[in-house]
């Protein structure tokens, strides 16, 4: 064997030898990243989770948004990329408690029962104003002192969070979507897809309660969204005395 072809065949060893230890590096990190990813989602390998579908308030048949739709398959996509199975019920078949498994809670508690149970036990320090009669505060959030209203097409909230159920350490989370309209619910679930892991990384697998504004959703849809602040500290807490006679009549109409 003379010296260029022993210089051809330990270049081709090499090249070999580099291209499996990338890819072998490449996997590393994607594996790395799906387990943080099925960690911060509660949903290792073939586990179950559960797809909480709302009504759509302005049909008096059972139905669902198209929005919503939307949202949901945006959901689904997230549990299959976990490699987890999904079970998708109506807000209204839903009985069984949470922590479990997973849980994807979708539309206001005023087309969605299942999110006023979670809010209710979960959330005592807000209040949404579902109060068919027009007004200003008609789909406000009221979340401790503080009050969001609604201006349709302009500027919508929504608020998305990851809850856990007590200390236990093997407890599933429940994720909620909670907006003022259809849309906002489609913005919060493609504000997690795309921010998931900016999210596991500030927060870990801990409970969290994002308050988030769709901006100008009449020309951008859903796409242009502002985290507007964490209100987990306030969203957990009672609601202030001063506020508790307002946000009554909200809690009894949701």
């Amino acid at each position: 064997m003379n010296d260029d072809l022993r210089n051809i065949i330990l270049g081709v060893v090499a090249a070999g030898i580099s291209a499996a230890l990338g890819w072998l590096a490449r996997t590393s990190l994607w594996r790395r990243g799906l387990r943080r990813k099925q960690a911060f989602f509660g949903l290792p390998e073939n586990s179950e989770s559960l797809l909480v579908v709302n009504r759509d308030p302005a049909t008096s048949e059972p139905a669902v948004h198209r929005l919503d739709v939307f949202a949901l398959l945006e959901l689904a996509a997230l549990i299959k990329d976990c490699g987890a199975n999904l079970q998708m019920v109506t807000q209204d078949h839903v009985q069984q408690g949470f922590g479990e498994r997973t849980e994807f809670c979708v539309g206001g508690p005023g087309s969605n029962r299942r999110m006023l149970a979670h809010m209710s036990a979960m959330l005592p320090g807000v209040r949404v104003n579902i109060d068919p009669e027009p007004g200003p505060d008609r789909g406000a959030f009221q979340i401790g002192t503080e009050r969001y209203r609604l201006d349709p097409g302009i500027t919508e909230y929504v608020l998305l969070a990851r809850l856990t159920a007590g200390q236990r350490p093997d407890a599933r989370p429940v994720f909620l979507f909670c907006g003022q309209r259809a849309i906002t619910n489609q913005a919060a679930t493609r504000y997690l897809a795309r921010n998931h892991e900016r999210l596991a990384r500030k927060h870990g697998n801990s409970t969290f309660v994002l308050l988030l504004k769709v901006v100008n959703s009449q020309a951008y849809g859903p796409d242009v969204v502002e985290l507007v602040s964490d209100v987990t500290r306030a969203a957990q807490a009672p609601l202030p005395p001063a506020t508790t006679e307002t946000a009554r009549s909200s809690h009894r109409a949701s």
